[in-house]
């Protein structure tokens, strides 16, 4: 009987052993998983890595025309989907910027949403003066 129970001792001290190193590895993991990935900074305060971050995003070239048309806006300009004015069809674009008020009524618009088309169409991202840009791009206004 003793030899049993020291068997099964052995054995117990190994699963222990093996759990405890395996629950350090996931508490490691856990904690990486959960790290904050940013801060909230008040104003008026010193705030560690904003600047960084500010220089970076005010670096980023702004998008060409043509690069937001290719990207988010020829899937439905580019074929008149759902009645879409198409690109380079400057006698529809013509009408439409009539009937609101020119290039920024158009770009209002576009802004806003219209139809099937979600604000900003699919550019969320996009500034106003990209999103200006691909409006003459397609319209040739």
């Amino acid at each position: 009987m003793k030899l049993t129970n020291k068997m099964l001792v052995a054995k117990a001290a190994v699963l222990a052993l093996w759990a405890m190193g395996a629950q350090a590895t996931t508490d490691e993991a856990v904690a990486e998983r959960i790290k904050p990935v940013g801060q909230v900074c008040v104003a008026g305060q010193e705030c560690a890595g904003v600047a960084a971050a500010a220089t970076a995003s005010a670096g980023a070239a702004a998008r060409s025309g043509d690069d937001i048309v290719a990207k988010h806006c020829n899937a439905c300009h580019g074929t008149g989907l759902l009645n879409a004015p198409k690109v380079g069809d400057s006698a529809d674009w013509k009408a439409r910027a009539d009937a609101k008020g020119g290039l920024d009524g158009i770009l209002a618009t576009a802004i806003s949403g219209i139809n099937a088309m979600p604000p900003k169409g699919t550019c969320s991202d996009c500034s106003d003066d990209e999103l200006k840009a691909a409006i003459k791009v397609m319209s040739g206004l």
